[in-house]
């Protein structure tokens, strides 16, 4: 099997506390993979890991066939990134933070340029051009930050809940681009709280609880034949069915 991501026994501790416990990915080159977990499970410790802005504790990884250790800044030009807390600059603006990241990964001026005022346009951002990053909504820092993790044309792509906050005319829109990196050869790996949109775009998925993965597979395999939800909340040890317990909506 061509592994795009291959992780063996990896582990992250803070201050004596495991946050991810020795577990072992298994990416396909070229799949759309959904990681999911409730929170706090792991989620986006694993990909802080797998992206190189924390370091494992112990085990190793591989990415696009590369130690990550050995190899940081190759994996790094190769790879895009929505991360937890977006990154981006406050003082820029979407054409000048869009300007700054091409630049960082080498590219021409004017297929910087070109690229970004596409991105701009496609993601409802073409008016805001010039306005500072910091009066964005956070919807439209969401869609800034995605235009900056695929101007590159990354070969493997990690999003951290990248449609939250988002409206569903935006949604639709970064779906659509999504499904065709993934359709010209590109790996993406996604966190997502929304289940919908993880059955609808992933063709892998992976459950991680309490810093250990649950389940790992091809979507179907894993959903059993049934919903995905029903699968991660009996991953998750929770019961299928539970009493929302407040005591002013019981039946009188």
């Amino acid at each position: 099997m061509d592994w795009c991501i291959e992780t063996d026994g990896l582990i992250k501790d803070y201050d004596g506390v495991r946050a991810v416990d020795g577990i072992a990915l298994r990416v396909e080159r070229g799949s759309f993979y959904g990681f999911l977990g409730p929170n706090g499970a792991g989620k986006s410790t694993t990909i802080k890991m797998l992206t190189g802005i924390a370091a494992p504790s112990a085990g190793s990884a591989r990415v696009l066939g590369m130690d990550l250790r050995r190899s940081p800044l190759a994996i790094k030009r190769r790879i895009g990134v929505v991360p937890e807390d977006l990154g981006l600059f406050e003082n820029l603006t979407g054409l000048e933070y869009l300007t700054f990241v091409g630049r960082m990964h080498g590219m021409p001026r004017q297929v910087i340029l070109d690229r970004s005022l596409e991105l701009l346009s496609l993601m409802g951002l073409a008016d805001s051009g010039k306005t500072l990053t910091f009066e964005y909504s956070h919807g439209m820092r969401k869609k800034l930050a995605m235009s900056a993790a695929i101007i590159h044309d990354p070969e493997l792509l990690f999003l951290d809940e990248p449609f939250e906050g988002v409206d569903a005319i935006a949604s639709r829109t970064m779906r659509k681009v999504l499904e065709r990196m993934v359709e010209r050869g590109a790996t993406i790996f996604l966190t997502s709280h929304i289940l919908d949109i993880v059955e609808r775009l992933c063709s892998h998925v992976g459950i991680i609880v309490q810093g250990r993965i649950a389940a790992q597979g091809r979507l179907e395999d894993v959903a059993a034949g049934g919903r995905l939800e029903d699968a991660f909340v009996a991953a998750a040890g929770a019961p299928a069915e539970s009493d929302a317990g407040l005591s002013w909506l019981e039946s009188r």
